[in-house]
């Protein structure tokens, strides 16, 4: 009589398993994050290499350092201190600015119509930029805009004789402010939503007041969002190119105004050293993203 022992090793005998074939299955669950992975590499990682390679190569394509040693020449150091100190600005106004607002919408008791509102034109001027955007300031604030005139016929006052300057450093970080500020709003709105009621209520339960609650428990709960949102407006104003050449025509010399001059060769033409001037500003952004890395780590930390 055959025992099922010795059925199963015949059978197993008959039809072996060959580890060969679990090994060929494919995953399609790559197939999902291809997109993403085409996506990043065409327009990411490609685009990065054009740059480092481009950065050290002659008119001719041979190697030199010499695009570097430019990038140390006052005009270029001068280039870059105005780009920072732009962004910089325009990311702390923006920032403050929009998070005010959030919170004033968020949990100011404001009319819920108005919060909407607000989301509305933060979704619409966050996106509005480049030449319709510097179009408008100068149709607003420039020398004969409308605010421009009414200020100066009914108040007598005429901002243009008190030092401001459209065209110039405080004009320009004006002009970003438009869409900064509703970029923060956006981002940060849905953070102040995630604030329960119960944390302030638990905080004044035991014995807390309003600087406690926002010391120990909403800014710690915020602080990766704000951090986060930060290093997104600075970037976002450092590579802003259109909205800057339109606004004051290439007189203020920023970063990327520059790398388009190079590249269009209208006067000056230079690859190479608009690569090594893109280089030195995906620089700048990574020791941005390495100091947001750097201070969300320590919120953590906070929090816990």
């Amino acid at each position: 009589m055959e025992t099922s022992g010795t059925r199963w090793q015949a059978e197993g005998a008959s039809s072996p398993v060959r580890p060969s074939q679990s090994r060929l299955k494919l995953n399609w669950n790559w197939v999902g994050v291809a997109p993403f992975l085409l996506f990043a590499v065409l327009f990411m990682i490609l685009p990065a290499g054009a740059l480092l390679v481009g950065a050290f190569q002659d008119p001719a394509g041979n190697f030199t350092l010499q695009n570097i040693r430019d990038l140390s020449s006052d005009y270029i150091v001068n280039a870059y201190k105005l780009s920072i100190s732009v962004s910089l600005v325009t990311a702390v106004g923006g920032a403050l600015f929009g998070f005010l607002l959030a919170y004033a919408v968020t949990l100011g008791g404001l009319p819920q119509g108005l919060k909407s509102a607000l989301l509305t034109f933060s979704g619409v001027a966050s996106n509005f930029a480049g030449v319709p955007l510097a179009f408008a300031f100068i149709s607003t604030f420039g020398r004969v805009g409308l605010v421009t005139i009414v200020l100066r016929d009914l108040l007598g006052v005429n901002i243009y004789d008190q030092g401001f300057n459209l065209y110039g450093f405080a004009g320009l970080c004006l002009t970003y402010m438009y869409f900064q500020f509703p970029l923060m709003v956006l981002i940060i709105t849905p953070s102040l939503e995630g604030l329960r009621r119960e944390w302030r209520e638990a905080c004044e339960n035991l014995g807390g007041n309003t600087w406690h609650y926002w010391r120990y428990i909403a800014l710690p709960v915020l602080m990766p969002a704000l951090l986060a949102t930060f290093v997104l407006l600075f970037g976002n104003a450092f590579g802003a190119y259109a909205t800057a050449y339109a606004l004051t025509g290439g007189m203020l010399a920023v970063v990327p105004i520059i790398i388009g001059m190079q590249i269009r060769g209208d006067v000056l033409f230079n690859e190479g050293l608009a690569y090594a001037l893109a280089l030195g500003m995906v620089i700048i952004m990574g020791i941005s993203i390495l100091i947001y890395s750097t201070l969300q780590a320590r919120a953590a930390r906070w929090r816990q």
